[in-house]
């Protein structure tokens, strides 16, 4: 008796222990499956706008009242020659879809295309009824896109300024960050804050000063504004490099030194190979930069259509054809899908680089 008591004690004890740990594993499934569907609805209403975007980039010129978001045109049925749009019609044995061949106010005639020899008249306004639509993606609206807007010189123009700019913003800002990491200069503290701070200093503010200096220079109407500013290093790109090359222990360099190495064969050799994750975000980041950007080369680039990048080209597109959306959606995704794909090939190093940056360690 006394030992089936005291199983039935250490059963009850065990239950008791195991209900704590049911209970949290519980509030974490709760926990778990709450954060998830916030992240789902959060990237829901995130992407809606691209979505719709992407079906009216594929929709026909004409947009009806009724006419659903998906693409889609009029579903029809030609009879006789002619063609007629097909309705939701109900009748007596349940709602069947018929053409409207006839309209009239209070009693219209339709056929059935599946017998379209014996005509139905329906009592009521046609105009209550259902039209039925069926799926139809316009895929011609980005050729005709491309037409218009001479979309591959706008994308050549643009591939040749983000490219070229980002060669000499990575460089030079290779260049500037090793030289604030590694070497003792004086007031070099007192430099870098003054650099940094030029972070905060806005584009509008400088555009006057240097717009005049650039047009005596006789530089405007050409792309050198949007790409030798970038040969002399850009202040984010700086300090994000130099808390990279921070992180890089000063043995390697000193092991370099010892081989024979000079300064610039150690910066080619050690710390370049060790910061592709950084260099990459860099490269991305200002990628990104000049394929977006659109005040500099309308200051710069206006009365000169030959050269400029997307971004003006479809603001003159949108301001010249805003009667025409599918087409300027449809011109709006072939100008996301480069950096969308750049993006997907090299997440992975620019995400890296991108943690390990703001990071000093």
């Amino acid at each position: 008796m006394a030992a089936v008591t005291g199983v039935a004690s250490e059963r009850r004890v065990g239950a008791v222990a195991s209900a704590p740990v049911l209970s949290r594993h519980l509030r974490g499934l709760v926990l778990t499956g709450t954060i998830s569907l916030f992240a789902i609805m959060l990237a829901t209403v995130y992407l809606m706008p691209l979505g719709y975007a992407a079906s009216l980039s594929v929709r026909g010129a004409s947009v009806e009242a009724d006419q659903p978001l998906w693409p889609s045109d009029p579903a029809q049925f030609t009879y006789n020659g002619e063609t007629y749009d097909l309705y939701n019609v109900p009748l007596g044995d349940g709602v069947r879809r018929l053409a409207l061949v006839r309209k009239g106010r209070e009693q219209s005639t339709f056929v059935d295309p599946n017998d379209p020899t014996q005509s139905i008249e329906w009592q009521g306004r046609w105009r209550t009824l259902d039209r039925v639509w069926m799926f139809s993606p316009h895929w011609s609206n980005f050729v005709e896109a491309w037409q218009i807007t001479n979309f591959g010189r706008l994308f050549f123009n643009t591939v040749a300024i983000a490219l070229i700019g980002t060669v000499g913003a990575v460089s030079s800002a290779v260049v500037v960050a090793y030289g604030f990491s590694r070497f003792r200069i004086p007031g070099k503290a007192l430099l870098f804050t003054i650099l940094v701070g030029t972070i905060i200093l806005p584009q509008q503010v400088t555009i006057v000063p240097t717009y005049a200096l650039f047009t005596r220079l006789g530089w405007v109407g050409t792309w050198l504004p949007l790409l030798v500013p970038h040969f002399f290093g850009n202040a984010y790109n700086v300090f994000l490099l130099r808390q990279f090359f921070m992180s890089i222990p000063r043995d390697m360099d000193e092991a370099a030194m010892i081989d024979g190495a000079g300064p610039f064969r150690t910066l080619l050799s050690v710390i370049v190979p060790q910061a592709w994750p950084a260099i990459t975000a860099v490269c991305l980041f200002h990628f990104f930069f000049a394929w977006n950007d659109f005040l500099a080369p309308l200051v710069y680039l206006v009365g000169h259509e030959e050269l400029w990048p997307i971004s003006v080209g479809m603001s003159y597109f949108t301001g010249q054809y805003s009667q025409l959306p599918h087409l300027i959606q449809a011109t709006a995704l072939m100008a996301l899908a480069l950096p969308v794909a750049v993006f997907m090939l090299a997440q992975r190093v620019f995400v890296q680089g991108v943690v390990v940056t703001g990071v000093d360690k």
